[in-house]
């Protein structure tokens, strides 16, 4: 293991000792429960060549000032609807590009990607707007949440007063927005939630208040009850639904709902999204994640010859799935990562990318490729057991 890796390690120990004596627990009691990616026996040389091949693509794809250019625009039932039909920079895929280089173990201004993290990190900072959103371009909530979790998991790093400043303040507008219903939306302090933009919101807290910036408990119950009433119940089961375009309305028991309101549509990418909200806000027990579990089950091969194209939806709901699944271990975790993997190293292309043709681009389906398959790997304590 090299320097640089070694380093990563060090800074996941010590934040397993900061939370371990936050929770008045020890960090030995903690470290039995880590298990290693080779453990798994799923991380081999295939998938890390992969990996590498992407990570690649990514470095030799950044702009010069720090970005990476993409198609800035919102998801639209099926398609994506850019704000303007032209690449430019793209925070929200500037931060996950940078969070996936340092799930391999990779620092900044050290190493190979040294220079890569440093410039995405600048680039992010300058996004900082003075009411504590970061966004350019026309990005929303989306890609502010992406900012803060990529500067909380920095901060933890480095203990920058810089990055901490905007990360505080990029927390506060997280906090502040919430709205009654305990969830968010696409602009800050919208009326109205959804389960996408709820769960980036809750991971980028989660990661904000390991590295020591207050979130308050009320905000992260809040959002743990809007989960909960998005959750579709055994006893609401109907027919089920036919699907329309990459969205399925089915009603199945264990699903959660786009929205509050009856009937919105409940999906894989969803409930995916639903269990990864508990999981960061301290749920583990309830009898509705292993209901969503075995709903995912269910649903993921269907999901996968529906969106392995590489339509946005493929890449947003793994992105919550493995998590979901990794952070449940055993073997469902172990179904769940053979079959994405495999898929994932199908799709790959000759120049390293992963094809993103329906969202913002290749950049953004390389950048959340690397990172799920990165996830066993632990370097990073967000995504860590």
């Amino acid at each position: 293991m090299n320097d640089t890796r070694t380093t990563a390690r060090c800074w996941l120990f010590c934040a397993a000792l900061a939370m371990a004596t936050a929770l008045g627990g020890s960090v030995e009691a903690q470290e039995p429960r880590r298990r290693t990616a080779t453990d798994d026996h799923l991380v081999d040389a295939e998938l890390q060549a992969a990996v590498d091949r992407g990570l690649t693509y990514l470095q030799q794809s950044q702009a010069r000032e720090g970005s990476w250019d993409q198609l800035v625009g919102y998801k639209l039932n099926s398609d994506y609807e850019t704000v303007d039909n032209r690449q430019q920079p793209h925070v929200g895929v500037t931060a996950l590009a940078c969070i996936s280089f340092l799930a391999g173990g990779h620092l900044p201004d050290r190493g190979k990607y040294g220079d890569t993290i440093t410039k995405g990190l600048d680039h992010v900072l300058a996004c900082a707007q003075d009411d504590g959103q970061i966004t350019e371009n026309g990005t929303r909530m989306y890609s502010h949440a992406f900012a803060t979790l990529f500067l909380a998991e920095i901060y933890g790093m480095s203990n920058n007063p810089r990055v901490k400043n905007v990360l505080q303040r990029s927390v506060n507008l997280i906090v502040d927005s919430q709205n009654a219903e305990g969830g968010w939306r696409y602009r800050p302090f919208a009326r109205e939630s959804d389960m996408s933009i709820t769960v980036c919101q809750v991971l980028a807290l989660r990661s904000a208040r390991n590295v020591g910036i207050h979130v308050p408990a009320t905000t992260i119950r809040n959002a743990q009850n809007y989960v909960y009433r998005s959750a579709v119940r055994s006893n609401e089961r109907g027919s089920r639904r036919p699907f329309r375009g990459q969205g399925g309305y089915g009603d199945d028991g264990g699903s959660f709902r786009y929205q509050l309101k009856p009937q919105t549509r409940a999906t894989f990418p969803l409930t995916a999204a639903g269990v990864t909200t508990l999981y960061a806000a301290g749920e583990y027990e309830s009898p509705i994640i292993k209901d969503a579990l075995d709903y995912l089950d269910r649903e993921l091969f269907t999901f996968n010859d529906q969106n392995d194209h590489g339509h946005y939806f493929f890449y947003y709901g793994h992105y919550y799935a493995v998590q979901a699944y990794y952070i449940t271990g055993g073997s469902q975790w172990r179904r769940y990562f053979t079959e994405v993997k495999s898929r994932l190293l199908r799709m790959q292309r000759a120049d390293g990318s992963w094809p993103n043709d329906v969202g913002p681009g290749p950049a953004f389906g390389t950048a959340v490729a690397t990172l799920i398959l990165q996830i066993p790997l632990q370097y990073l304590p967000i995504f860590q057991r």
